[in-house]
């Protein structure tokens, strides 16, 4: 029967985001504010995303909500604050129209009582720390935004789920804004730059373990904005110049002073995280030989080709132009030999062969670790979620159920 089905089902995708001027620590833990801004690239949703299905019926008799196939906990108090925040905008939008007699808005006040059931799953792995939660809160809210017709100004919704997931509302380069007013409305994500901006830029992710970290973000910042005194001086007196910078370098496409910053803010936020009292240790052994072979490499090419940065955990995203990665993934490749025979260790846009000069292979090439490597993933810059169309993609049938993975 027709009443069996759902009222409205939306499904949306939303992209990751890896910053490259970092955001460590909370001024406001419960709204996320930060104490300091953050500036980040969005990748391409071709290689990682999260797609998201919400949908509204009559028949639900509560709130649910799936991840990767398995139901979870809808009461988390994060997804609790932008589902809360959604619906307020839902009515105040519904309420606001003049035009309570008609029958659309009659349907729609009524829906914003019915129960809403949530499926969302990643194209990657969720434990690899790859972002996922800025890319699952984006997509969410921006999936729940569509389901209730709610326009305008969502990044702040966001960024309430998680703070990265502000910055993932939009594509290509974005600012995340801390913000001043204790309420947060002023600490929202802008876009520097569209994803069409930079169409030579490439983001290699080399995936070092897909283990979860040993200290949480959440916890991590906590006790870095209670002990780290360095956290509080890079925030105040280095992070606004950095943005400034930051965004010079990226209008101007200027990638070896992009490149330069992006490290050396990644070896600060690190250093914060030393600072940390008791230390906190996101990077293993992988991490710092990955950390070395990039400047082995940048130092016999006699300028920056090629640049890292890690968030909180090991794994090293990699940026470069396009004309360096065939060359510098074989270097990857004799430097941490797959022990799979290369199956799919290398994943993403196509690479090309190349063959690498002796002298650069004996200057770069060092002490070679077979399988610190997982797999390698190349993608580039990309656009902001999207609605998706589709009807056969929803991720919940038409009884608002998960459809079968068969």
């Amino acid at each position: 029967m027709a009443e069996d089905k759902p009222l409205a089902v939306v499904t949306c995708t939303a992209p990751v985001n890896i910053a490259v001027i970092k955001y460590w620590g909370k001024r406001d833990e419960e709204l996320i504010l930060p104490i300091n801004s953050s500036l980040s690239v969005t990748l391409h949703q071709d290689q990682l995303k999260t797609t998201t299905s919400a949908a509204i019926s009559r028949d639900f008799t509560e709130d649910r909500l799936w991840l990767n196939g398995k139901e979870d906990d809808i009461g988390q108090p994060r997804l609790q604050s932008c589902l809360r925040e959604i619906r307020r905008l839902a009515r105040k939008r519904h309420s606001g129209n003049g035009n309570s007699g008609d029958s659309s808005s009659r349907r729609s006040s009524l829906s914003l009582a019915y129960k809403v059931h949530i499926a969302s799953e990643n194209n990657f792995p969720t434990a690899a720390g790859l972002a996922s939660s800025a890319a699952g809160f984006a997509c969410l809210v921006y999936t729940l935004a569509k389901l209730y017709g709610v326009e305008g100004e969502l990044s702040e919704v966001a960024r309430q789920g998680s703070g990265s997931a502000c910055r993932s509302m939009f594509g290509g380069f974005v600012q995340w804004v801390m913000g001043q007013n204790a309420d947060g409305k002023d600490s929202i994500a802008q876009q520097v730059a569209p994803e069409t901006h930079w169409p030579k830029l490439r983001v290699l992710i080399l995936v070092v373990s897909a283990e979860k970290k040993h200290v949480g973000s959440t916890a991590g910042m906590q006790t870095s904005v209670k002990t780290s005194l360095l956290l509080k001086h890079r925030a105040e007196a280095l992070v606004p110049e950095r943005m400034s910078q930051m965004t010079q370098h990226i209008q101007q496409r200027d990638f070896e002073a992009f490149g330069e910053l992006t490290m050396k803010d990644s070896n600060q936020f690190h250093a914060t995280c030393l600072d940390t009292f008791p230390p906190i240790f996101y990077l293993n052994d992988i991490s710092k030989q990955v950390v070395a072979l990039v400047h082995r490499y940048n130092a016999h090419c006699g300028k920056t080709k090629v640049a890292y940065t890690f968030d909180a955990g090991p794994n090293a995203v990699l940026f470069m132009l396009d004309d360096t990665v065939d060359e510098f993934v074989d270097v990857v490749k004799r430097s941490f030999p797959p022990e799979n025979n290369g199956g799919q260790f290398l994943k993403g846009l196509p690479v090309g062969s190349a063959t690498p000069s002796e002298e650069l292979l004996s200057a770069v090439v060092r002490d070679p670790t077979p399988g610190a490597i997982q797999y390698m993933l190349l993608t580039k810059p990309g656009p902001g979620p999207a609605l998706v169309e589709d009807a056969s993609c929803h991720l919940l049938g038409a009884d608002g159920l998960p459809r079968s993975s068969s």
